[in-house]
């Protein structure tokens, strides 16, 4: 949620932020009268608690039974009125940063930089499914039969590559030295705390995901109605809440966590798009990032996560842009939104592969997540959500652009000591 002051004051912007978003309007007077009705209740029922417990010492009963029913009627009133406050509240989007391009959709996105030099290839390279099927390591079919369209079998090999990415991405979040490096090579002056590697639960309460901004549209999401439960469509929906309605010393922060987690969505409105391979399935499995920080650092802190990003994919020697999202394709609750793209050849384009959210305290309002200052002032905190590598994706970048003339696919180098083996191989 915005700040109510913020609003207040802002109008015009936040009218113009609704407009850029393309949100549902939002009547921002009502909000404000039922802020000043929610405030003037909440004084009025101080003052009636504070006469019963005159009363009280006094002895009055009559006067403090009285004054109980009237706290009692108040206390009501402002619970429906406060219930009307919040819900309009949650419908208010957060402000795009000064820098976030205004568009209506994803053809408004700009390019901010591309790296990498896209493979040559003497035959005309293959798409990952075919890829995946001629070499034996992917098997939608059976998977179609066992659970429906959208899912799949990984086999062998690429199971391996998978775990492979794993263990390297864990070894890059892990370490100091090697975030440092990064930072260095960013030109950054962040703070070098590695991630605590986090196994977070995979389903959480409604409530909870809607306090997140990440509940709507409710179509995308698995929702399991006899529990109000919701699976995860990406870890960092609970690891958002791991600090939630507590009060983080300034000292602590940053915050870093990452966790590996199957991901699950509906993909409602997909019908027809990208059904072959794995590109856009049910179930995938991702590792996320999540930072919580002081409102100073926040921008740098989104600047490292890109850089984490940008130095998995440099690393992998994949080819890349990087892409700052425009106004019409961001989600609600962002600020400031980075993906990453990879090229993929046997599709001829590039492909989304990472996505990076900073929400400010828009989250953190939500979430009641704050941290004290030295000088004992309380703020809330901002928060940052990266993708560290979607795993699916990550693999049809390496089998597209490391495929070879005979079918095979060449591991990048520095997976091998995980694979240990260089190449992938139809099995005879």
């Amino acid at each position: 949620m915005l700040d109510i002051n913020f609003i207040k004051e802002n109008k015009e912007i936040i009218l113009t932020a609704i407009k850029n978003k393309k949100a549902k309007p939002v009547d921002l007077d009502a909000v404000l009268s039922l802020y000043e009705k929610k405030k003037a209740f909440s004084q009025k029922l101080s003052e009636i608690n504070r006469l019963r417990n005159e009363a009280a010492k006094e002895r009055n009963v009559e006067e403090g039974k009285r004054l109980k029913e009237e706290s009692q009627n108040l206390e009501s009133e402002l619970e429906k009125i406060t219930k009307e406050f919040i819900s309009l509240m949650t419908k208010i989007p957060n402000i795009p940063s000064a820098d976030t391009p205004i568009g209506e959709d994803e053809s408004g996105n700009k390019i901010v930089r591309q790296v990498g030099e896209k493979p040559k290839f003497n035959f005309k390279p293959k798409a990952h499914w075919d890829l995946g099927k001629d070499l034996g390591i992917i098997d939608s079919d059976k998977a179609a039969e066992v659970s429906g369209a959208r899912f799949t079998y990984l086999k062998g090999d690429l199971a391996m590559l998978q775990f492979s990415l794993l263990h390297f991405v864990l070894s890059i979040l892990t370490s100091a030295e090697k975030l440092s490096v990064i930072a260095q090579e960013a030109n950054l002056k962040v703070s070098i705390t590695p991630f605590i590697p986090i196994v977070p639960p995979i389903m959480m309460k409604s409530a909870v995901m809607n306090r997140m901004a990440r509940l709507h549209p409710l179509d995308e999401r698995y929702y399991l109605a006899e529990d109000d439960l919701v699976l995860i469509g990406s870890a960092e929906h609970t690891l958002g809440p791991i600090h939630m309605d507590e009060i983080i010393e300034a000292k602590q922060l940053p915050l870093r966590y990452f966790a590996y987690t199957p991901s699950f969505r509906r993909e409602a409105g997909s019908y027809g798009k990208d059904t072959r391979g794995i590109l856009r399935l049910h179930q995938f499995d991702k590792i996320e990032m999540e930072t919580f920080v002081s409102p100073e650092s926040a921008y740098q802190e989104q600047d490292f996560l890109v850089g984490i990003q940008e130095y998995l994919m440099r690393t992998l020697k994949l080819p890349y842009q990087v892409v700052v999202i425009c106004t019409g394709d961001m989600g609600l609750p962002d600020h400031r939104q980075f993906d990453i793209e990879t090229w993929m050849p046997g599709q001829d384009t590039y492909r989304e592969t990472h996505t990076s959210d900073y929400m400010g305290a828009y989250q953190a309002r939500r979430l009641n997540t704050r941290t004290r200052r030295e000088s004992k002032e309380l703020e809330y905190v901002h928060m940052n959500d990266a993708t560290a590598l979607a795993m699916g994706r990550g693999l049809i970048a390496i089998l597209e652009n490391y495929q070879q003339e005979d079918g095979s696919v060449v591991i990048p180098e520095v997976l091998r000591t995980y694979m240990g083996k260089d190449v992938i191989k139809r099995k005879s």
